[in-house]
C-alpha cells in the first residue's frame, strides 16, 4: 500500500461527525445595509491589524478533508511563526500521524509520515495533492482560519453576518464560510471555532478548539 494510501486510510477510519455537518450559522443573513457594513468592515480592518502583529500563533482542533469523494478527518495542531508553518495530522485510532512543514516566502514542502520515508518538493500544496489527493490551499489557509484575506489572491466577495463578523468569503475558486466564532476575550479579538472551504470537487472543514496568539 502507498503512503498516500495509508493516510487516507488512516484518517477514514475516524468518525467525521465533530466537524461534517452544516450547523444553523450557515444560512444566517448578510449585512445589506451601507452603514452596518460599512462599520463591519472597520472592525475587520481593526481585527486585522491586531493579528498581523502578531506572527506567532497556533490552533488545535479537527480536519475533514473530501476530494472527490474521498477523504477524511483527524486531529490538526497548526503552529506558525511569521511565514514558517508546520501542521501536525493524527489518526488517534490507528495511532498513525503526519507532518506537513514549509515557509511560505520559500514556497517549498516538507510531507513526513508516509510509508517510503519523507517527501520534499518546491510547492507544499503540490506536494500534499500528489501524496494524499487532498487539495488544501495551505497558503491561503493560514489567512482563512485567522478569519482573514488572503492578501496575495483576489477577493471575489466578502460578506458579513448581522453580528458584523465576516460571514463568508471567496477567493482562489474558494467559497469559505465561517460558521462559529470563539468571542472575543481578554483583549483579544474574536477567532474563528468553525470553518468550511469548499470548491467543486473538494472540501475543508475545520473546527477549532483553542487558540494560542503570542504577544507581539
Amino acid at each position: 500500500m502507498t503512503g498516500s494510501r495509508i493516510l487516507v486510510a488512516g484518517l477514514l477510519a475516524l468518525s467525521m461527525a465533530g466537524c461534517a455537518t452544516r450547523g444553523p450559522g450557515s444560512d444566517t443573513p448578510v449585512l445589506s445595509d451601507p452603514a452596518a457594513l460599512a462599520a463591519a468592515r472597520s472592525a475587520q480592518a481593526e481585527r486585522q491589524a491586531w493579528l498581523e502583529k502578531r506572527s506567532a500563533w497556533s490552533f488545535a482542533g479537527r480536519v475533514a478533508v473530501n476530494a472527490n469523494g474521498k477523504g477524511g478527518s483527524g486531529r490538526i495542531d497548526w503552529q506558525q511563526a511569521a511565514s514558517a508553518y508546520e501542521v501536525a495530522l493524527s489518526a488517534p485510532v490507528t495511532r498513525q500521524s503526519w507532518r506537513l512543514s514549509g515557509d511560505l516566502r520559500a514556497g517549498g514542502g516538507r510531507l513526513e509520515g508516509l510509508e517510503g520515508g519523507t517527501r520534499e518538493g518546491t510547492d507544499a500544496e503540490g506536494l500534499l495533492r500528489e501524496a494524499t489527493g487532498w487539495d488544501i490551499p495551505v497558503a491561503s489557509m493560514t489567512q482563512w482560519a485567522r478569519g482573514l484575506e488572503d492578501p496575495a489572491v483576489a477577493t471575489e466577495a466578502a460578506d458579513y453576518g448581522t453580528d458584523g463578523r465576516l460571514r463568508t468569503l471567496r477567493q482562489r475558486g474558494w467559497r469559505v464560510d465561517y460558521m462559529e466564532w470563539h468571542p472575543a476575550d481578554a483583549g483579544q479579538p474574536a477567532m474563528p471555532r468553525r470553518i468550511e472551504a469548499r470548491r467543486e470537487g473538494a472540501t475543508v472543514k475545520l473546527a477549532i478548539d483553542q487558540w494560542q496568539l503570542e504577544s507581539p
